[in-house]
């Protein structure tokens, strides 16, 4: 081939510049093709990494699988819903650990409202929505002075209540249980959901106890049980039961905000194997646990009385 430049053409100018349409249309598909290819990569690779934060649950303010706070059918830059661009987690994707139905994922309740046993719906509602730890004591009948404790905790405010392990047997009233008017010295427990704020005893308290703890030689209580039992050992560990009294002191005081009448001192206590004068007595190692269990921060609560109260 000559090296030479090739001399220049003596047609017109315009025939040079000229293309079919045929050639127009034909490059400009290819162009759109090449485009498409490139921008359904890219979508599949964005798509990619929001499906692996998906699993791993990261997605701020949203559980893993749960779909919260999930825009509904999101759009791209280029305005195309994302469902149609190959989203991975389609279906026949394997669901995400926790969902409903997955593979490890706990039941839905299907017990009683809230999961508690042995409850109304009226006592149910006087539960405060803020706690998230409860005892729950329920008496064997309205004259009985036997009964079981359970706790519960949930996970956050308005939950479902979950049954923790510990389930102990317990003793209340000799008299059973009063829910009219209480009246001091007539050996009844009163009904209700009650707080827990401060805790006391005669032995030093066990590490971990969260409460407000008065460690205290006045915790020795006198004379005999009911049944003529001995009551040794039974204040060695006290939590108070927030009726009549004001919170944020020893379960020592003696002050009754609802006056005398309604009595007081209604305590949780060591079970001295009988039934007691309005308190609940459970075992030594019981009351341990509530005391390195139960934390003013979850704002615990007893709830107590017959079964179905």
């Amino acid at each position: 081939m000559s090296k030479h430049p090739r001399a220049r053409s003596r047609s017109p100018r315009t025939s040079r510049t000229v293309r079919s349409p045929r050639r127009v249309a034909v490059a400009a598909a290819l162009g759109l093709l090449a485009f498409g290819a490139g921008w359904a990569y890219t979508a599949q690779d964005d798509n990619s990494g929001a499906t692996a934060q998906a699993r791993t649950g990261d997605r701020p303010g949203e559980a893993a699988g749960t779909g919260a706070n999930k825009p509904t059918n999101p759009t791209s830059p280029a305005g195309v819903p994302r469902a149609t661009r190959g989203v991975r987690g389609a279906p026949g994707a394997q669901a995400a650990s926790g969902a409903p139905g997955a593979p490890g994922a706990p039941a839905a309740p299907d017990g009683p409202a809230q999961g508690l046993a042995d409850v109304s719906d009226e006592t149910l509602a006087r539960i405060p929505a803020t706690a998230r730890q409860l005892l729950l004591v329920a008496g064997k009948a309205r004259d009985s002075s036997e009964s079981t404790a359970t706790l519960y905790t949930r996970p956050a405010a308005g939950a479902d209540w979950v049954r923790a392990t510990e389930s102990w047997p317990a003793h209340n009233g000799a008299s059973g249980w009063n829910s009219a008017e209480r009246e001091d010295g007539d050996l009844t427990t009163p009904v209700g959901v009650f707080t827990l704020s401060d805790a006391g005893g005669l032995l030093e308290k066990p590490p971990g106890t969260k409460f407000p703890y008065d460690r205290n030689r006045l915790f020795v209580p006198t004379g005999r049980g009911v049944n003529g039992e001995s009551l040794t050992g039974a204040f060695e560990y006290v939590i108070a039961i927030d009726y009549n009294r004001r919170t944020g002191v020893s379960p020592l005081d003696l002050f009754k905000p609802e006056g005398e009448d309604k009595g007081g001192g209604i305590w949780l206590h060591v079970d001295h194997n009988g039934p007691s004068q309005g308190c609940i007595g459970i075992s030594k190692q019981a009351m341990k646990k509530l005391l390195t269990t139960l934390d003013p921060a979850a704002k615990p609560v007893i709830v107590m009385g017959p079964a179905g109260f």
